[in-house]
């Protein structure tokens, strides 16, 4: 189920209680554990592959961590644009739906389904 459908099914997001960093509930930033956990795999899996490939403990390790910032930031970019993209979408069609409802056994829905803007069912 998309994270954006998710969080709006979510009856009481007060029951979980995450890490609290600067007043704000990291579990509750959309993106953030999955932008990290692939930041840290790949980095730790570059760096390993680094010092394996030129034994210099100190180049692997800002390979790596060079490799964990460009990952994190990559993934967390496409990961709140795919976010909110479906987060417009979701409003959109909350929105049409609202108006479908609102429309409907009128002589407006009539006039919007001659004007092939609404689909009767």
């Amino acid at each position: 189920m998309d994270t954006v459908v998710k969080g709006m099914l979510d009856d009481d997001p007060e029951d979980k209680k995450g890490i609290v960093l600067f007043g704000r509930d990291l579990s509750q930033i959309p993106c953030f554990r999955e932008s990290f956990l692939y930041g840290i795999a790949t980095g730790a899996g570059v760096g390993l592959g680094a010092f394996i490939k030129t034994s210099k403990p100190m180049l692997a390790q800002h390979i790596g961590f060079g490799t964990f910032c460009m990952t994190t930031l990559v993934y967390w970019s496409f990961c709140r644009y795919q976010w909110s993209k479906q987060r417009f979408d979701a409003q959109l069609l909350q929105d049409a739906l609202k108006d479908k409802i609102l429309y409907e056994g009128t002589v407006v829905e009539k006039e919007l389904e001659q004007k092939g803007v609404l689909k009767s069912a």
